[in-house]
């Protein structure tokens, strides 16, 4: 398969931005963002920004996913917790990595059309939920990676997700106020407690508890 001229633009900005790890780009190229973006977006699609999926959320510009899945340095053998399935780009690229995702949105509308998404593309090692991610997924725990596509106020992650992190695991997500003073922090998860390592800056929106009230059966876009 020859890949078109926008992706192969994009995987070499993707390297001079720093993402060096061959294996998350040769995910990036494998998993065709196009059909992870609404309709009215379809030109932008290879373009390196984020892009509106409905319900106040966001599909992540491709140098965020890239950064975030290499700062998760996911092996073949790990099970990986995702938390905000959003449109199910990141997750099918972190599919092609790892040995099990499991996956967690609170938007039921954009669950179900990640999930059509993804099934269309034959990945099977991916399971869904909807719910509040959060509360993680105690069921399947102890998990070896934990990545958070929202951002969350505060010093720590969640309890719920530290508590549910292998020791040895790492967990990225993004730490701050909504839209400003955000950063991807790492941890990892140690005998003794989590070791932070703080990485670049980044817009997400946040992460919020429970489930939405008044969901409005579908995407907007």
């Amino acid at each position: 398969m020859i890949a078109e001229p926008r992706l192969i633009r994009l995987l070499m900005h993707l390297r001079r931005s720093g993402i060096t790890d061959h294996r998350v780009l040769g995910a990036i190229e494998r998993v065709p963002r196009e059909a992870f973006v609404p309709d009215a977006f379809l030109d932008q699609a290879y373009e390196d920004i984020a892009l509106p999926i409905g319900h106040g959320q966001t599909i992540s510009q491709p140098m965020v996913v890239g950064l975030m899945t290499q700062a998760l340095e996911v092996g073949d053998r790990h099970k990986v917790l995702e938390i905000g399935t959003g449109s199910g780009y990141q997750a099918a690229v972190l599919a092609k990595i790892c040995r099990r995702l499991y996956t967690i949105e609170r938007h039921k509308p954009l669950l179900d059309l990640a999930l059509e998404r993804i099934a269309g593309m034959r990945i099977s090692n991916i399971t869904a939920r909807w719910g509040d991610g959060m509360k993680g997924w105690p069921e399947q725990a102890p998990f070896d990676r934990v990545i958070v596509t929202a951002a969350h106020r505060g010093d720590l992650p969640p309890p719920a997700l530290t508590d549910q992190l292998a020791i040895g695991g790492i967990i990225v997500i993004p730490m701050g106020d909504e839209k400003r003073n955000q950063r991807v922090v790492r941890f990892t998860r140690t005998e003794t407690g989590l070791e932070r390592e703080d990485l670049w800056p980044v817009r997400f929106v946040p992460l919020l508890p429970d489930l939405p009230d008044g969901e409005d059966g579908g995407p907007s876009y």
